[in-house]
């Protein structure tokens, strides 16, 4: 992240869009999350694509990285769960882009890397409207 010391992050009420992930992951870019931070404590729920709801619960650090444990319903109504570390990234235009490295807690415990990015609220519309 750019100079983490001049940048404040707080994540409360931001909305971000799945951009990329691996083959064994179940985000897509009809992923859209609702971020909810008290304090250092993080909460989301996020539905769309492959995904019929989701929510996470975790803790923000002091370098504004996101650890968290993150539990799903796909849409074959099987329950998937896994845990996230998520590293910021500060765009040109001050959206946060967020570099995600996860664990699925289940089956094959097999690891992925992912890529979410803030969705700002004239794109909200759009998003919601698909």
């Amino acid at each position: 992240m750019q100079n983490k010391r001049s940048v404040q992050l707080n994540y409360n009420n931001l909305v971000f869009k799945a951009v990329s992930n691996t083959e064994n992951g179940e985000t897509s870019a009809e992923t859209i999350f609702h971020y909810k931070q008290e304090g250092k404590i993080l909460s989301a729920t996020y539905k769309g694509g492959a995904i019929l709801y989701g929510s996470l619960v975790g803790f923000v650090d002091d370098d504004f990285r996101l650890h968290f444990r993150y539990s799903q319903v796909n849409n074959d109504y099987q329950l998937r769960s896994g845990e996230c570390t998520s590293s910021p990234e500060i765009l040109a235009d001050g959206r946060i882009r967020l570099h995600e490295k996860w664990q699925w807690s289940i089956d094959d415990n097999s690891e992925g890397v992912s890529v979410v990015e803030e969705v700002k609220s004239k794109e909200i519309l759009l998003v919601s409207e698909s």
